[in-house]
Parts: structure tokens; C-alpha cells; sequence
């Protein structure tokens, strides 16, 4: 049988391993706070601060529908509507207004690109998940994504090389659509998080200039 003195020994290492641990990997990836600068270099802090800000706008979402009323609207009155012209020109009338070309000709439109990926997440009620996609500074993706079953909270952002940025911030969305222009070297994606009852899958499509698409969380 070990020693009391081993005994001590193993139990102190164990609790300055999960001491180190604490400060480097969970309270950055969990809370944003990072005394070290360690969970920054490891990207975890950009993620703790994710989680941070959709949290409070979890909170702040609650708070708001319990305050707001929805109102109803009223039909508008007959009384009020404009009145419609009824000047007809009439039969034999050779001023009458000439009638218009039943079939005119509608410009051509070009093609879109197909879809270069989809990637799908189910999130479960109040999960959330990361995608991004592997881009260089200046690089442009075309991307779709949209909700099945509900509407989630997400936040546009991208990362890397000891930087950080939130391009667009939403709550209660169903979908979204745009160009995502990389701002520096790194990975750049969405994170969505359900914060209904139900499950929801969020389908994300993107195009353009990228090396890889990944699922981070």
C-alpha cells in the first residue's frame, strides 16, 4: 500500500493539475475569463465569450416577452379608404388610352452557382453549435442558412492568429442570407444556439472563396 506521505503527494498533484486546468481551459471556454492569456492562444476565451453574450441576450429575451403585449391590430374602416377613380373612358371614345402588349418581353437573368456545401446541426432546446469555414484575409463566401422547426439566436464572428470578431448579432431568427468577407486569417462561421422547447435543424449552404467548411462545436 502507498505511503501517507505518497498519498499526499498524488493528491496535491491531482489538485494542481485541475487547478491549472481550471484557470486555462474551463474558465475561459466557459465564462471568458482569462487570467493567463492561455485560453485566448487556444481560442477558447473567443469561445467563452460567445456563449457570455448569447446568455445574456437569452436573458434579455425573456424579460422582453414577459413586459410586451402583443397588440391586435384593427381593421381599417371602410369610411376611411381612399376612394377609387371611376373615370372609364367611354364607348367610341377615340381618346381612350391604348391597350397594352398582353405579352411583353422579360429580360433574361443569369444563372446562380450551385451550392458548394451544406453542412445540418439539430440542436436540441437550448444546445447550440458552430460552424465555420477556413478563410484569408479578404476572402468572400456566399452563404444561406435557415431553421427547420423554430427560430434560434446567432452571432456571425470569426477568429484567429490572437484576433476577434462579431460581424452580426440575432435573436429569434429563422434564416439568414448574405456575403461573409473574411476580416483577417482564421475561422469564420455562425454559431446558433435553440433557445425554444422543441428541437430545431439549422441547413447551412455556402459558396465562394474557402479551404474547408468544419463543425467546431
Amino acid at each position: 500500500l502507498p505511503s501517507s506521505r505518497q498519498l499526499l503527494v498524488s493528491t496535491l498533484t491531482a489538485l494542481a493539475v485541475a487547478m491549472v486546468l481550471l484557470v486555462t481551459v474551463v474558465m475561459p471556454a466557459e465564462y471568458a475569463l482569462d487570467p493567463t492569456g492561455v485560453g485566448r492562444w487556444l481560442g477558447l476565451t473567443q469561445m467563452g465569450e460567445i456563449k457570455a453574450q448569447l446568455s445574456a441576450e437569452a436573458d434579455s429575451d425573456a424579460a422582453r416577452d414577459a413586459a410586451v403585449t402583443r397588440e391586435v391590430p384593427t381593421p381599417m374602416d371602410a369610411a376611411t379608404l381612399p376612394e377609387v377613380a371611376a373615370d372609364q373612358p367611354s364607348v367610341g371614345d377615340d381618346t381612350a388610352a391604348p391597350i397594352a402588349d398582353p405579352t411583353p418581353s422579360t429580360p433574361s437573368t443569369p444563372s446562380t452557382p450551385a451550392w458548394t456545401d451544406e453542412m445540418q446541426v439539430v440542436l436540441q432546446p437550448g444546445e447550440g453549435a458552430e460552424i465555420k469555414l477556413m478563410m484569408k484575409a479578404g476572402e468572400r463566401a456566399d452563404f444561406h442558412w435557415l431553421v427547420d422547426g423554430g427560430v434560434v439566436n446567432f452571432d456571425t464572428h470569426g477568429d484567429g492568429g490572437g484576433q476577434s470578431i462579431s460581424y452580426e448579432k440575432g435573436r429569434g431568427v429563422p434564416s439568414d442570407e448574405g456575403v461573409l468577407e473574411a476580416a483577417f486569417d482564421g475561422n469564420h462561421g455562425w454559431f446558433w444556439r435553440n433557445r425554444g422547447a422543441s428541437p430545431v435543424t439549422v441547413i447551412v449552404r455556402v459558396r465562394g472563396q474557402y479551404a474547408d467548411i468544419k463543425r467546431m462545436v
